[in-house]
């Protein structure tokens, strides 16, 4: 049975969460198909593509609420998901100190002590960072970065829409610039001297938020820029799908003949493709194949038959992203971070993980069926633009659009 549909889903952004959501689940759950299917299309893991994504949904439905409403209404609508998503955290990151710290000891398992280093060694102070987002322990290190990029998101996006996206992205590139070369950790060691902070910069998450931002704030505009109706259509060139899909191509090959390890005789150009850092490499083959996604990925799935199960686990993207943590966590507790396992109990793991999966999934969509505010009918967005046309200062009202759409109020900061 599909999940619920209005008028506003999109099967095709569900779909393409639900892919990222399982191999997630495949890369983390540890099984003999954790290393092979892990980053399958090159350099580039299914974080990056579900944090981008994830920005651009925010882009596009909290960007239709400041275009209809104005922009308070869209910082509360922000706000109210932040407070969802930290809810979820705060939740799994009670049921790893408790539930599975009891276990894990219990049965004397060395990846969940692995996993709780800092937490046995300072509980009290592991349980306060964690709660205020500044411990993150490995495998709960993306909420927070969620939750984070939530509560900024409505600043750069009121400026944006009032003023220009030229100086947004000008700063969001400077800091990925910094974060390449240890703004952050000295950010830290900054931080912490002002005030004391027991918390190491190796337990502060591994994704570097410095450098992860540029991602959510491209995100973020090419969401909101297609709810501008004066939004010009954008092409590719040719010659840019060309090279999208030689670097693609590279990439693909690299990563399944070398394997995971870019450089492995040479690791110190490593960093080239970090994932942590978002190095520049691996930047480069993320908008290659989101050049062509954009490009080829509606004619193919148009062509290909719906998988409407996993139009069912994107259509409920947190809650599953949730359930997986639950899941994996479990699986290291019961079974350890074996990666040899037999076949068939590694086969009967992935069976029962995703059956759990969908069936949260399911109950979540039978849970939420009304509408929420932001899914009233709206007219269809522009097609994706290269740059929105910038709202202005001085004037309440959006640029002049068609009478047969009614003009939302964005006012000033």
């Amino acid at each position: 049975m599909p999940p619920p549909s209005s008028s506003q889903r999109r099967w095709e952004i569900d779909f393409v969460r639900g892919l990222m959501l399982v191999l997630m689940t495949v890369t983390h759950l540890p099984t003999r198909v954790s290393i092979p299917l892990g980053q399958p299309f090159g350099f580039v893991s299914a974080a990056e593509g579900f944090v981008l994504l994830s920005a651009y949904m925010a882009g596009l439905v909290y960007g239709r609420v400041a275009f209809r409403r104005g922009i308070a209404p869209m910082r509360q609508a922000f706000w109210r998901r932040a407070l969802t998503i930290y809810g979820c955290q705060a939740a799994t990151l009670l049921f790893l100190f408790t539930v599975i710290t009891t276990v894990g000891l219990y049965v004397d398992q060395p990846a969940v002590k692995g996993l709780l280093t800092f937490y046995f060694a300072q509980p009290v102070d592991a349980l306060v960072g964690g709660l205020l987002l500044v411990y993150e322990p490995p495998l709960l290190d993306i909420l927070p970065l969620y939750v984070l990029f939530m509560l900024l998101s409505p600043w750069v996006l009121a400026f944006a829409l009032q003023r220009s996206w030229v100086p947004v992205m000008a700063v969001s590139v400077l800091l990925w610039v910094l974060s390449q070369f240890g703004f952050a950790e000295w950010t830290w060691s900054q931080f912490s001297r002002i005030l004391p902070v027991s918390v190491p910069f190796h337990e502060t998450g591994s994704f570097v938020m410095g450098a992860w931002q540029f991602l959510w704030v491209m995100g973020l505009w090419m969401g909101a820029s297609r709810n501008d109706p004066a939004a010009a259509p954008f092409e590719f060139p040719r010659w840019t799908l060309w090279l999208a899909g030689a670097i693609a191509l590279i990439g693909l090959v690299w990563r399944h003949v070398i394997g995971q390890v870019p450089f492995p005789h040479a690791p110190w150009a490593n960093v080239l493709q970090d994932k942590w850092l978002l190095g520049p490499l691996r930047l480069i083959d993320l908008f290659a194949l989101v050049i062509l996604a954009i490009r080829f990925g509606p004619g193919l799935l148009a062509r290909l038959p719906r998988m409407r199960w996993l139009e069912t686990l994107g259509s409920a993207s947190l809650a599953v992203f949730c359930a997986h943590l639950v899941v994996v966590l479990l699986v290291l507790t019961l079974f350890g971070a074996d990666y040899e396992r037999p076949w068939l109990l590694d086969i009967t793991l992935l069976a029962v993980c995703f059956g759990s999966l969908y069936a949260v999934a399911r109950v979540t969509l039978w849970f939420d069926r009304q509408p929420a505010e932001d899914d009233a009918p709206a007219p269809p967005p522009a097609v994706y633009a290269e740059k929105p046309t910038p709202l202005t200062e001085d004037i309440d009202l959006l640029p002049h659009q068609p009478d047969t759409v009614a003009a939302p109020a964005i006012r000033p900061l």
